[in-house]
């Protein structure tokens, strides 16, 4: 699942006739980015909410057959936030564990390497595993603590959550369709009961949340494209 039904308050004026998803760096929209990575990572069908300027979403990228995936929509009045949206969109995740990432962040990450956790999420007792990174410059305190491949909610060594994860739906059953709900709180309940592991990702990561941020990383890609 792809979540893109933020307002994206923080990039207006850009998002004001734009949804952020479809916002470009590097010549193509960033959710694109994710589409692609995650067809070459052999997962096909693909589960995208949206709320602002929804319909823009949909026409731009259709059922996903260009971009090798099949994609079904989730559509939501207005925004349910991160886990409100997931319960919202659970009849089309299946009963298994599902992989789920913010639109808004630009990464290398191989989604691949969530194959093995996903399936040990439905061989053990866990409800998440999440993907760690450095704290941004923006978010030195970071969010979360791993100890070995637990993830805790307090602690020294923090880091950041990077909008990637996988979780099983029972995560979310407790919520009803419709309702707004912010993942945190489930999360560090499930981390006190010891069911969250996770790893630290030290690739290419950024979180795409102002103007300047996203100018900064059309710079950097520009930079690393070879001269021809």
């Amino acid at each position: 699942m792809i979540l893109a039904a933020g307002r994206g308050e923080r990039m207006r004026p850009l998002t004001d006739h734009t949804p952020k998803s479809l916002l470009q760096v590097g010549g193509k929209p960033l959710i694109v980015w994710h589409l692609e990575a995650l067809a070459r990572s052999g997962l096909e069908d693909v589960v995208i909410n949206h709320a602002w300027l929804g319909e823009q979403i949909e026409a731009r990228l259709g059922d996903g057959s260009r971009f090798g995936v099949r994609i079904r929509y989730s559509p939501e009045a207005t925004a349910l936030e991160t886990a409100g949206g997931i319960a919202n969109a659970l009849e089309w995740l299946g009963s298994g564990p599902f992989i789920v990432v913010n639109a808004d962040v630009f990464t290398d990450f191989d989604f691949r390497t969530l194959l093995q956790p996903a399936r040990h999420l439905l061989r053990e007792d866990g409800l998440a595993h999440l993907i760690l990174v450095d704290n941004p410059a923006h978010h030195r305190d970071g969010d979360f603590v791993l100890q070995d491949d637990r993830v805790v909610a307090e602690g020294s060594a923090r880091l950041t959550f990077s909008g990637i994860g996988v979780y099983r739906p029972q995560l979310f059953t407790a919520i009803a369709p419709g309702t707004r709900a912010a993942l945190a709180p489930l999360l560090r309940t499930a981390m006190a009961q010891g069911r969250v592991t996770g790893m630290h990702f030290r690739g290419l990561w950024d979180d795409i949340g102002t103007p300047a941020r996203l100018d900064a990383l059309e710079a950097r890609l520009r930079q690393s494209r070879p001269e021809h």
